[in-house]
C-alpha cells in the first residue's frame, strides 16, 4: 500500500522570462516584420507612442556622439574601444544611428515601394476575352482554356486532352472549334499565352513582327524545326541545315533571343518583396562606419500623461490597466534598444572581419563562420544566427544579407584557406572574360584555380557555377 510522503529535492532549471522571450523574438524579426510588430503594439497599448518632438537638426551634435556609432579602423581592422555598447534603459531613446549629412544618405520612405497584389495572367486574359464579341459557347471554351494556362503562359495539358474532357459536357463539340478559340487566345496580350510548347510560343511572337524584319523567315524555320539544336548550341548543325554564314546565324539567334520564352511571367499577381537595409556601411577618410537605418525603428516614448496616472496610489481597475501597459511599453522599448545595439555590434564585427571585401571586392572575401563573430562579441552562436537572418546591410558595393559574409573555405597550396564566396567570385570573373567560341569547362576552371594555388575539384567548381546560375560550357558557346 502506497503512503503519501513529502520529499525535498534540490535542482537547477532554466526559465525564460517574458521580457527575455520578447527580446529574443524581436531579435529575429526582419525589418518589415518589426514594422508590423510596432504598429500592432501602437494599436493595443495606449501608453506607447512615437516621439514626434524629436528634432533632427537640434540633435545633430549629440547624435554624432551617440554610443550607437561604430567605427572600424581601416588599418587595424578592429572595433573602436572608445564607443560603449551598453545602453542606459530609458523610457525615451534617441535615434540609434549617428547623424547623416544631407549629402550622404537620402531619407527613404519604407512604404514608398509597396504596392498591392498585381493582376493574374488568367484575369488579364479573361478581361480581354470580355471585350471580344463571342458566342456563349466560344466564351465558355475560352474561359476553360484560360484556366488550363500556367503562370508562364503554357497550356498545362495538350489540346487533345482538354478536348476529350470537354466532350463529356459538350458531346457535339468539334476539335477544330476548340483549336480556333485557342488561336484567338494566343493572339491576346501577352502574345504566345496558351502555347503548347516553346517552339509554338516563339513562332507566335515571330508572326507579330513586321514582314520586312531581317531573317524573319529563317528564324521561324529554326524555331519550328531546330529548336532542340539551338538549345544544345549545336551551331554547326544549324549552319548546315539553314545554309547560313557564321555572321548571319548570329543575327538569327539574336532575333530569337529578343523573344520571351515565358510570356506569362510579364503578368504576375505575386506581390514583390522589397529589401530594406537594416544598417548602412559608410566609408570615411580613415575607416568604415556602421549606422543603423533609423527608418526601420521609429523613436518611441511613454505617454507621460498616462504614466503620471500610474503613480496614483488608488488600486482600482483603471490604474491596474495603466500600470500593466506601462510595464509592457517599457519592456518593449528596452527590447527594441537591445535589438538595435546587438544588430550594430554584429554588423560592426562583420565589417571588421571582412575589411578586404569592402576594400577589394568579393574575390577578397575572408572565410568566416558564425562562431567567429560569437567569440569576438561574447555572444551565443544562436544569437548571432538570429541577428544575421533576414537582415541586410547597404554598402558601397550593393545590398547584401548578413549571411552573405559567412562562408566555408577550401585549402590553398601554401597551407592557407580561401573563402567559398571568393572562389565563386573568381569563377564568375573567369567566365565573364572567356572566349564565347571556346568557353571554359569546369575542368579547365579547376586547373586555372589550381594554378592560383587554390585546390578545388571539378565537381566543386560545377557546384559553385550552378549556384551562380551559370550554364555549362556547352550552353555558353556562341559564334
Amino acid at each position: 500500500m502506497l503512503k503519501p510522503a513529502l520529499q525535498l529535492r534540490l535542482g537547477q532549471s532554466l526559465s525564460i522570462t517574458p521580457q527575455l522571450q520578447q527580446a529574443i523574438r524581436l531579435l529575429q524579426l526582419s525589418s518589415l516584420e518589426l514594422q508590423s510588430e510596432i504598429q500592432d503594439l501602437f494599436e493595443s497599448n495606449p501608453l506607447l507612442e512615437k516621439d514626434e518632438d524629436f528634432d533632427t537638426d537640434d540633435t545633430a551634435e549629440s547624435k554624432d556622439k551617440d554610443s550607437s556609432e561604430k567605427e572600424i579602423d581601416a588599418e587595424q581592422q578592429t572595433l573602436s574601444e572608445d564607443l560603449p555598447i551598453d545602453s542606459n534603459w530609458e523610457d525615451t531613446y534617441p535615434e540609434a544611428s549617428v547623424y547623416r549629412e544631407a549629402s550622404s544618405q537620402p531619407v527613404v520612405d519604407i512604404y514608398a515601394n509597396e504596392s498591392g497584389a498585381g493582376e493574374s495572367l488568367k484575369q488579364h486574359l479573361s478581361d480581354q476575352i470580355n471585350l471580344i464579341h463571342l458566342s456563349e459557347t466560344d466564351r465558355a471554351l475560352a474561359y476553360t482554356l484560360i484556366d488550363e494556362i500556367d503562370v508562364d503562359g503554357y497550356l498545362c495539358d495538350s489540346i487533345e486532352t482538354i478536348y476529350q474532357d470537354l466532350l463529356e459536357s459538350l458531346p457535339e463539340l468539334e476539335l477544330d472549334e476548340l483549336v480556333s478559340v485557342l488561336h484567338l487566345i494566343q493572339q491576346l496580350d501577352p502574345v504566345g499565352s496558351g502555347s503548347q510548347n516553346l517552339s509554338e510560343c516563339l513562332d507566335l511572337q515571330l508572326q507579330q513582327l513586321d514582314d520586312d524584319t531581317p531573317f524573319l523567315a529563317t528564324a521561324r524555320i529554326l524555331v519550328q524545326h531546330y529548336i532542340d539544336a539551338l538549345g544544345k548550341r549545336d551551331l554547326r548543325l544549324l549552319q548546315r541545315k539553314l545554309d547560313l554564314s557564321t555572321k548571319d546565324l548570329e543575327l538569327v539567334i539574336n532575333l530569337i533571343q529578343s523573344l520571351n520564352p515565358r510570356p506569362g511571367a510579364q503578368i504576375s499577381n505575386i506581390r514583390p518583396d522589397y529589401v530594406i537595409p537594416d544598417v548602412s556601411i559608410i566609408r570615411t577618410s580613415t575607416s568604415w562606419r556602421v549606422e543603423l537605418n533609423s527608418d526601420i525603428s521609429p523613436k518611441l516614448k511613454i505617454n507621460q500623461a498616462y504614466a503620471d496616472l500610474a503613480e496614483n496610489k488608488k488600486n482600482n481597475e483603471a490604474n491596474g490597466y495603466i500600470r500593466k501597459h506601462l510595464q509592457e511599453a517599457r519592456w518593449f522599448i528596452k527590447s527594441l534598444q537591445n535589438r538595435n545595439d546587438t544588430l550594430l555590434r554584429v554588423a560592426s564585427a562583420i565589417v571588421a572581419h571582412q575589411q578586404p571585401f569592402f576594400e577589394q571586392g568579393p574575390e577578397a572575401m575572408t572565410p568566416m563562420v558564425l562562431r567567429d563573430i560569437a567569440d569576438d562579441l561574447e555572444l551565443h552562436e544562436s544569437t548571432v544566427s538570429r541577428v544575421t537572418t533576414n537582415k541586410y546591410m547597404h554598402t558601397p558595393r550593393g545590398i547584401f544579407e548578413f549571411k552573405y559574409f559567412f562562408s566555408s573555405h577550401v585549402g590553398t597550396r601554401d597551407g592557407g584557406v580561401c573563402s567559398a564566396t571568393a572562389i565563386q567570385a573568381m569563377i564568375k570573373k573567369l567566365i565573364s572574360e572567356e572566349s564565347h567560341s571556346k568557353p571554359l569547362s569546369d575542368s579547365k576552371l579547376s586547373k586555372i584555380l589550381e594554378e592560383k594555388g587554390i585546390n578545388v575539384a571539378r565537381r566543386t567548381v560545377a557546384k559553385y557555377r550552378e549556384s551562380l546560375h551559370i550554364a555549362a560550357s556547352s550552353a555558353r558557346k556562341s559564334l
